[in-house]
């Protein structure tokens, strides 16, 4: 199929950008890497009568530390942050998200601004976003916000950005010493997305007791989900098989309507959160001790 008609404009400036957004409220949407927007548009599930192309918008591509975060420009790519050592090495648990999304093609275009202003409820980089307590800046007419992680995912395809605004960049705060980290999902084929996924990171202090811990499960909710109560399930615990099996049941408990469709049912979805949740905290607690 073929897209319906609409007005392109390739602005060279965020100012030039957000101005475009701002003539055109509501009737505007961004093109960033348009591996999620063109298949929507192709398929005439989208119909605006506006494109704002950011592809030649100069300083949104980079990857820098900045005041103790990772600081990502939204039209970096994600192959450019999975080839990145500094993504490596800082956030192993970023790095391991963003090789699950789709195949090599897609992550050469797609973008990690994209990705998380999409905000699809199987995405990885926004499930790892929440996980991590991540920020988003915005910017608009009104001047720059920024926005946590857990604020900004409203609903499914729906975040706290105003229709006239950007999302300039994503700040991934870097692990924890001591830190474990774990991200794990099931999907019908690989590259497909996740029926149902869990990102885990697991801290341990001086006496191997749990000291921090964060378990967000994904693709089951309309937004990934902060299993809250399971992580203060853990605190101040050994590690161990029983506890990780608990918290996975609390997880799991925490879902009130999991989604359901033709490829998987609510209760399956419900069951997977358990399952991956165990097995990512057994697995981040391994990685805590050095052991994998």
């Amino acid at each position: 199929m073929k897209p319906p008609p609409f007005e392109y404009f390739d602005p060279r400036t965020i100012r030039e950008a957000v101005s475009l957004l701002r003539e055109h409220e509501g009737e505007a949407k961004i093109l960033a890497g348009g591996q999620s927007l063109l298949p929507l548009l192709n398929m005439r599930l989208a119909r605006p009568e506006v494109l704002v192309d950011l592809n030649k918008v100069d300083g949104l591509d980079y990857i820098r530390e900045a005041d103790g975060w990772l600081a990502i420009g939204a039209m970096t790519r994600q192959r450019d942050v999975e080839r990145s050592e500094l993504v490596k090495s800082r956030n192993p648990l970023l790095h391991a998200a963003i090789l699950s999304i789709g195949h090599p093609q897609i992550r050469n275009r797609g973008t990690v601004g994209g990705t998380l202003a999409h905000a699809d409820p199987a995405a990885d980089v926004v499930a790892t976003a929440v996980a991590l307590g991540a920020e988003v800046q915005a910017v608009g007419p009104e001047g720059e916000r920024t926005i946590k992680a857990e604020d900004f995912f409203v609903t499914a395809l729906t975040t706290a950005l105003e229709p006239t605004e950007i999302l300039r960049e994503a700040r991934f705060p870097a692990l924890p010493r001591g830190s474990g980290w774990s991200f794990m999902d099931v999907a019908r084929r690989h590259g497909d997305f996740a029926l149902a996924g869990a990102a885990v990171t697991l801290t341990l202090g001086a006496g191997g007791n749990c000291s921090g811990a964060s378990i967000v499960v994904f693709g089951v909710t309309p937004t990934p989900l902060k299993a809250s109560e399971a992580e203060q399930l853990l605190i101040g615990e050994k590690p161990g098989e029983k506890l990780f099996e608990e918290a996975g049941r609390k997880a799991s408990e925490a879902i009130d309507e999991p989604m359901a469709d033709i490829h998987a049912s609510a209760e399956f979805r419900q069951h997977l959160a358990k399952v991956l949740t165990r097995r990512a905290l057994a697995e981040a607690a391994a990685r805590a001790r050095g052991m994998a």
